[in-house]
């Protein structure tokens, strides 16, 4: 899908795009590609003459890849942005831009929520988009704001798992699905992490490369303090899951302790018994209670008052709470 933008009256409108000639009527200042099929690739590439990135290029984690000039004088940067889905986890999606005849050009493979956003506010606010790096620098600016409601997402989420930690009885079925909750939002707050490192490192090479006007670079500025703010709410969200998760496995041992102390309560009940069990059962032709009436009776009745006596001295002491 091809999705063109252009500047009216300080507004960014998008204009619809079916053949090769209403790209050429038109003069655009972004042009974002979801999913771009071969055809409309090549038809980029015809109208504008910019070379688009294949997937495998677009992955690539290298510093030399992610952010060159080509030999036309092309700028390509690669920036990863955060997608959350309700029903999956979380991932990050590269976008590859391409800034190239003052024009921004986007190509991804999912629609990304911070797009979307960024469409929605340049159509209602208008000047606040004057020219191509204006779009780059508010999608990244949009892309900061957007992980800033995740973490503040991540840290509601800890909050209920910390009550329910937290509470008098936790058994493990609660302890079960609380790591399971912490994992995710463990994973998301890692996601996120990534995500500004990521940004910080695309903001500043526009920063180094004397690309932006004073306005610009002040705004590029602001979005790496504000970076700088998520950075450390992270390390708080780390804190906050790793003392979440030893209050959860701590709570599992004491669980298992509790099993395991009324196994070794009740081997220790049943030893006496079992020692005047062996003691009747030994087959030795002179036994003094063998012929005897109420042998038997006083057997079992020895066997019953050694397994209470344990019991109730241990009940006595506290030791089975």
């Amino acid at each position: 899908m091809i999705n063109v933008f252009v500047l009216q009256n300080g507004r960014l409108n998008q204009v619809s795009v079916e053949s090769r000639e209403d790209l050429e009527n038109v003069t655009p200042v972004w042009v974002d590609l979801n999913e771009p099929t071969d055809e409309e690739r090549t038809l980029v590439k015809a109208t504008y003459g910019v070379t688009l990135p294949g997937e495998d290029e677009v992955s690539d984690i290298e510093a030399s890849a992610r952010y060159y000039e080509a030999e036309n004088g092309d700028l390509h940067l690669r920036t990863d942005f955060l997608l959350e889905e309700e029903d999956g986890p979380s991932r990050v999606v590269t976008v590859a831009f391409i800034l190239s005849g003052k024009i921004l050009f986007s190509v991804h493979n999912d629609d990304l929520p911070v797009f979307r956003l960024v469409r929605l506010r340049a159509r209602s606010r208008p000047g606040s988009i004057e020219d191509y790096m204006d779009v780059l620098l508010d999608l990244y600016a949009t892309d900061a704001e957007y992980s800033a409601d995740a973490l503040e997402g991540i840290y509601e989420a800890l909050e209920e798992v910390s009550t329910r930690v937290l509470q008098k009885e936790f058994t493990d079925q609660d302890a079960a699905a609380a790591l399971n909750a912490i994992a995710h939002e463990e994973d998301l707050n890692g996601r996120i992490r990534r995500n500004m490192m990521d940004t910080r490192r695309a903001v500043s090479f526009l920063m180094r490369g004397r690309l932006l006007n004073s306005d610009q670079f002040e705004e590029a500025r602001q979005i790496l303090r504000d970076i700088e703010s998520l950075d450390g709410h992270t390390s708080f969200l780390f804190d906050k899951v790793n003392f979440l998760m030893d209050a959860t496995v701590g709570f599992i041992n004491i669980n298992q302790n509790k099993i395991i102390k009324i196994f070794s309560v009740a081997s220790v009940a049943f030893l006496p018994p079992t020692l005047i069990a062996s003691i009747y059962g030994m087959n030795f032709t002179v036994f003094p209670e063998l012929n005897w009436t109420f042998g038997y009776p006083f057997a079992v009745g020895l066997m019953i008052t050694c397994g209470i006596a344990p019991l109730w001295y241990f009940r006595r002491r506290g030791w089975l709470r």
